[in-house]
C-alpha cells in the first residue's frame, strides 16, 4: 500500500505536532467585496444580494477599497510585507451557494505575506508563528440542510445574504505545537482585528471561523520517524471547539499509525459536536482543481508608501504590546492588564482616566469592579456607562488623599449614574467625606478612651486584635472620621502612655 508502514509490535514512543493555521476573517465594512450590496450578519435570507452578487449576465465587480486597506492593516499588524502590486484571481469550481461558479481570491500575489507573530504562553514563554500569507476574497453563501423553524427536508436550501462579504484569510507556516497554542493564537487574532476595528470578530456570527491543518511526526520504538498525511478541519467556529477537535486529530492519526500502519491520505475532516471526534469529508483538493486564472474584470492593485504610511497611523498600539507596557511602566497585574487591554475601547477609557491625573493602579480597580459592574448591569459597553473617564480619576485622586474611604466609591459611582458632578461634591453630599481634622479625630479619642477602660486594658494587655475594636468606638461615636488616620492617631496615643 503506497504511503503506509507495516512494522510489528508499532509503539509511539514519542511524537512532534505541526499545526498550520488557515482562519478566515469576515471583515466588517458596509458594503460586499465587489458590490456595492449591504454587508451584515443576519436580515430576511437572500435580501442582502444584488445582480453580481446573483451572477446575472452583464455585471461587473468593483472593489471595495476599504475591505483593502482593512486587509493591509491586519497584515501591517501582523508584520507581513505588504505587496505594492497584486492582482485578483478567479477559483474556479462548482459552488452551490456562490451563483457565478467562481470565487474572486488571490492565488500567486497576495496582498500580504512573509510576517511573524510572537505568541506569548500564560506561563510567559513565547512562540513565534510565521505567516504565510493573508490575502483577500468573496465569502461563499450559506448551505442549509434543515427549513427555517428546524423542519426536516430532503434537500438543501441557500441563503445567499453571505456571499461577496469581504474575507481575509490568513495562512500561517506549521509552526504551532499543541492544542493549547492553537486555541490561544486563535484568540490573539481575535483580538487584533477587534482592535483595529476591522472585524466584529464574533464566532457565533461566523465573522471568524477556523481551519487546523495538523499532521504528527511518530518515532518509533527504532528511532525511526514516520509522518502522517495533513488533515484539515474545516469551519471551526469557536476556541474550545479549535482546541479540542485539534487534540483529537493528533490523537487518531498516532492511532491510526499504531493500529494499521497508515499515514492516511491528504484529506479535509470536519468535526462532529455530539461525537467529540472528527470525520472525513473529501480527499484534499490541490491548487491546480481550482483552475486558478487572472480576473479578466478588475484592475491589479497598486500600494504606494503613502498608503502603506498612513494606514499604520490608524493602527496604534496593538493588545500584547499595551498589556506588556501595563505591566513592565504601569505595575499592574497580567490578569488585570490582559482585560484592560481586551479591546480598544476598554484600553483607550484607561489611558484617558490616567491623563486625567488618576493613579495607574488605584483606576484600574475602579475601573475593573465599578466600571465593569455598571456596564454589565446596563449590558453596554464601559464607554457607554454615562461616566466619565476624568470622573474614575477624581474618585481615585479623593481614596488616594484620604477623603473617602475605598468601600464608599460604589456608592458615589452609583450616584454618577443618575447625574454627572464633581465628584467631591458628590461625596460631600452623600455624606460620605471622611473628616482628616486631627483636632476632631484627638477629641473623639479621648472620648471613647474615658468610656470604655475594658478595651484599653486589653489592648494594653497585649491584645492586639482589640485595637479595632477601638477603632471602631472611635468611629461610631465620631461620625465621618478618616479611620486610616483614627488607627494611626489611637496607636501613638496609646503608645506614648
Amino acid at each position: 500500500m503506497k504511503g503506509a508502514y507495516f512494522v510489528e509490535n508499532r509503539v509511539c514512543k514519542s511524537h512532534k505536532v505541526l499545526v498550520g493555521m488557515e482562519v478566515h476573517v469576515q471583515l466588517s465594512t458596509q458594503s460586499k467585496m465587489f458590490t456595492g450590496a449591504a454587508n451584515g450578519f443576519g436580515g430576511e435570507p437572500n435580501t442582502q444580494v444584488d445582480e453580481q452578487v446573483l451572477g446575472l449576465p452583464g455585471v461587473l465587480p468593483v472593489m471595495n477599497k476599504r475591505a483593502v486597506e482593512y486587509a493591509i492593516m491586519v497584515g501591517l499588524a501582523l508584520d507581513c510585507k505588504i505587496a505594492r502590486h497584486t492582482k485578483w484571481d478567479r477559483k474556479s469550481y462548482y459552488y452551490p451557494d456562490l451563483p457565478k461558479n467562481y470565487q474572486i481570491s488571490q492565488y500567486d500575489l497576495p496582498l500580504c505575506y512573509e510576517g511573524a507573530f510572537e505568541l506569548v504562553r500564560k506561563d510567559g514563554s513565547t512562540l513565534k508563528i510565521r505567516i504565510r500569507r493573508a490575502h483577500l476574497e468573496e465569502d461563499a453563501g450559506k448551505l442549509m440542510h434543515e427549513a427555517p423553524g428546524g423542519y426536516a427536508i430532503d434537500f438543501s436550501i441557500v441563503d445567499l445574504n453571505r456571499a461577496g462579504t469581504p474575507l481575509l484569510e490568513i495562512v500561517t507556516e506549521p509552526d504551532l505545537s499543541s492544542p493549547q497554542d492553537v486555541a490561544l493564537f486563535g484568540q490573539e487574532l481575535q483580538k487584533i482585528v477587534q482592535f483595529l476595528g476591522v472585524s466584529h470578530g464574533l464566532m457565533q456570527m461566523g465573522h471568524m471561523r477556523f481551519e487546523p491543518n495538523i499532521n504528527v511526526h511518530i518515532t518509533d520504538q527504532n528511532g525511526q520517524v514516520h509522518k502522517t498525511a495533513i488533515t484539515e478541519i474545516k469551519n471551526l467556529n469557536s476556541f474550545s471547539v479549535l482546541e479540542r477537535a485539534t487534540a483529537y486529530e493528533v490523537q487518531r492519526q498516532i492511532r491510526q499509525w499504531e493500529e494499521t500502519g497508515s499515514l492516511g491520505r491528504k484529506s479535509t475532516y470536519g468535526w462532529d459536536e455530539a461525537k467529540g471526534s472528527t470525520f472525513l469529508q473529501r480527499e484534499k483538493e490541490e491548487a491546480n482543481d481550482y483552475r486558478y486564472f487572472p480576473d479578466p474584470d478588475l484592475p491589479p492593485v497598486e500600494v504606494d508608501d503613502a498608503w502603506i504610511a498612513e494606514l499604520k497611523g490608524q493602527i496604534g498600539e496593538l493588545p500584547a504590546a499595551r498589556r506588556k507596557r501595563y505591566v513592565d511602566a504601569l505595575g499592574l497585574s497580567a490578569t488585570d492588564a490582559a482585560i484592560l487591554a481586551s479591546d480598544r475601547e476598554t484600553g483607550d477609557f484607561y489611558e484617558a482616566a490616567i491623563a486625567a491625573g488618576g493613579d495607574a493602579r488605584r483606576v484600574s480597580n475602579l475601573i475593573l469592579s465599578h466600571g465593569r459592574r455598571i456596564a454589565n448591569e446596563k449590558s453596554v459597553t464601559l464607554k457607554e456607562i454615562g461616566i466619565a473617564p476624568a470622573r474614575f480619576a477624581e474618585v481615585a485622586g479623593l481614596i488616594d488623599q484620604n477623603k473617602i474611604s475605598v468601600s464608599s466609591a460604589g456608592t458615589i459611582f452609583d450616584k454618577l449614574r443618575e447625574k454627572d458632578g464633581a465628584a467631591e461634591q458628590l461625596a460631600a453630599e452623600l455624606g460620605l467625606t471622611q473628616v482628616s481634622d486631627t483636632s476632631a479625630i484627638d477629641a473623639a479619642i479621648d472620648a471613647m478612651i474615658a468610656a470604655n477602660p475594658k478595651p484599653l486594658q486589653d489592648y494594653r494587655g497585649g491584645k492586639q486584635s482589640a485595637m479595632g475594636a477601638l477603632v471602631g468606638m472611635v468611629m461610631k461615636n465620631g461620625k465621618g472620621l478618616n479611620p486610616k488616620m483614627v488607627q494611626e492617631a489611637l496607636k501613638r496615643k496609646l503608645g506614648g502612655e
